[in-house]
């Protein structure tokens, strides 16, 4: 339980970090709200519903089709996905058929697609 919790510390401030840094982001629980493009916004939300309705596989697998663009938006949106992941507790998230270590090496995967795997190493090396 508290590896757990330091587990989810460690992504959300590693989210924030990256949002101040590249985006000028500062928000404590960051949201959809923060996308200022109406389409990413829309994006995100589709991904959030799904994650929701316990479809988190399936969005998770969008967002990868997203974010072989390589563009900033698409990095906003999947900060913003793993974030709300990251929210969710251990048992809503096995109960979808996934676990935090999951949200880890997706954070890890996105950052190293945008060449940031060095941010991720800074936060995520300890577990």
């Amino acid at each position: 339980m508290f590896e757990q919790d330091y587990v989810m510390r460690l992504i959300k401030e590693m989210v924030r970090a990256i949002l101040k840094l590249l985006f000028n982001m500062d928000a404590e629980s960051p949201s959809a709200e923060l996308l200022e493009n109406k389409e990413e916004k829309e994006t995100l939300e589709n991904l959030l519903d799904m994650v929701d309705a316990g479809k988190i596989n399936e969005a998770e697998n969008r967002l990868y089709d997203l974010i072989n663009d390589v563009d900033m938006g698409s990095l906003e949106i999947a900060l913003l996905f793993y974030s709300h992941l990251n929210d969710k507790t251990d048992e809503f998230l096995e109960e979808n058929d996934f676990c935090r270590e999951e949200i880890k090496l997706g954070m890890e995967n996105v950052v190293d697609v945008f060449g940031l795997g060095s941010i991720a190493k800074i936060f995520l090396t300890d577990f």
